[in-house]
């Protein structure tokens, strides 16, 4: 049974935060499970473990649907988290069959893979239209001139938002996502609570207008969707506008920044990405796979299992940590280096299983615009300053990316 306290997982500690991966391999190396006291959790640091695991029925997003908070030995959340804690259980990230598969079967009827693939030209032009700003600037900010505004005006567009109620979208995101963290502070709490009221209560009227004005957009088909009379209730539509938001631009725009720091830290791999614009798929997938926009991804243990001879009960709590296994030498060759033509490239940046990102389509095709942009209208395109990373764990990314051209 691997307890230890002396392990180099240390997610509060910068160093740490800056560069995981060698701290990873030497988890990998002890072992396959380690306890884990600091956050309570059994980390999970193998690619073949955390792919099995994330579609292991024996593990739950959430454990409410079988037991009682009491029931499962754990406490229930402070009353006053509780307007954050209605907008998330509702939303498909945090369920659990039955509800899981109703409310994404009936997503899936309005997010349809063609409703993804005619939104193209849009996202094309629209990153074409912010790397041209950037070009003429002469550079700037890639997190808040490129990265940021293109995810939330797709999505926002997708569901229907009107323009000038835009800016309130990513305030509100980064907030309510600064509870994913490992043991938020009181503080973060207190942000994430006020943004999930003013978040819901603006989707809320939005939902009604809607209701009584459709449209093409997204929420008017989430209001429309049904399957054998079952239908959204307005908090499930609330909740799943919410969660496409905050998952469909969160890890789009960390993915956009570690990718292009990781690049400028790689220049060989950049120039051959420059010299061969044929490279933008694989080089999206492989930067997605060397520096991870979500490290961490828990679950609960509903029934008792066992790896590598230690049992793990139930009630307990599972930290699967995807930058390590996307790590891992038993899966990727040289996982260390960066290679964008690499071929085979199991990742699971976008999880798996039941919960694998419904939005992932998406993301792909918003991650090769804005690269595409970059590598065709800012061919030298170079890093400004050295950038400063986030105090963030499970959602890593960067606090800027300043570039400057020529």
């Amino acid at each position: 049974m691997a307890v230890r306290s002396d392990l180099a997982f240390d997610p509060w500690n910068p160093a740490f935060v800056a560069d995981p991966y060698p701290a990873y391999a030497e988890l990998r190396a002890r072992g396959r499970v380690h306890y884990y006291e600091p956050s309570d959790q059994w980390l999970i640091p193998h690619h073949a473990d955390v792919s099995a695991l994330l579609r292991d029925r024996r593990l739950g997003r959430t454990y409410q649907h079988r037991f009682t908070h009491e029931d499962f030995g754990r406490t229930a959340p402070p009353p006053e988290h509780e307007p954050f804690h209605t907008l998330n259980d509702h939303g498909m990230l945090d369920l659990e069959p039955p509800d899981h598969t109703r409310i994404r079967r009936l997503v899936s009827k309005a997010f349809t893979p063609r409703t993804v693939e005619q939104l193209k030209p849009y996202v094309h032009g629209l990153a074409g239209d912010l790397v041209s700003r950037l070009v003429e600037a002469g550079g700037g900010d890639l997190l808040t001139d490129v990265a940021e505004p293109l995810p939330v005006a797709v999505i926002a567009e997708m569901l229907g938002i009107p323009q000038a109620d835009r800016p309130l979208l990513r305030p509100w995101s980064a907030d309510i996502c600064g509870m994913y963290e490992l043991s938020p502070s009181e503080e973060t709490a207190r942000r994430a609570v006020r943004a999930s009221v003013e978040f819901s209560e603006y989707l809320r009227e939005l939902i009604a207008t809607r209701r009584e004005h459709p449209g093409e957009d997204l929420i008017s088909g989430l209001i429309a969707a049904h399957d054998e009379g079952d239908r959204l209730t307005e908090q499930e539509m609330i909740s799943t506008c919410v969660l496409l938001l905050n998952a469909g631009h969160e890890a789009t725009v960390n993915a956009t920044v570690n990718g292009w720091w990781t690049l400028f830290r790689h220049p060989d791999q950049l120039a051959a990405l420059r010299a061969d614009h044929s490279l933008v798929p694989s080089a999206v997938e492989e930067l997605m796979r060397y520096d991870t926009p979500l490290q961490l991804f828990e679950r609960w243990v509903l029934d008792e299992i066992e790896i590598d001879g230690t049992t793990i009960p139930r009630g307990a709590e599972i930290a699967m940590l995807f930058g390590s296994a996307n790590h891992d030498a038993a899966v990727f060759d040289a996982p260390d280096r960066l290679d964008l033509t690499r071929k085979d490239n199991p990742h699971i940046s976008f999880s798996a299983g039941i919960h694998y990102c419904i939005g992932a389509p998406l993301a792909r095709i918003e991650l090769a615009a804005s690269m595409t942009a970059l590598l065709e209208k800012a061919p030298t395109l170079r890093l400004a300053a050295e950038p400063e990373r986030k105090p963030n764990f499970v959602i890593r990314g960067l606090e800027g990316l300043s570039v400057e051209i020529g």
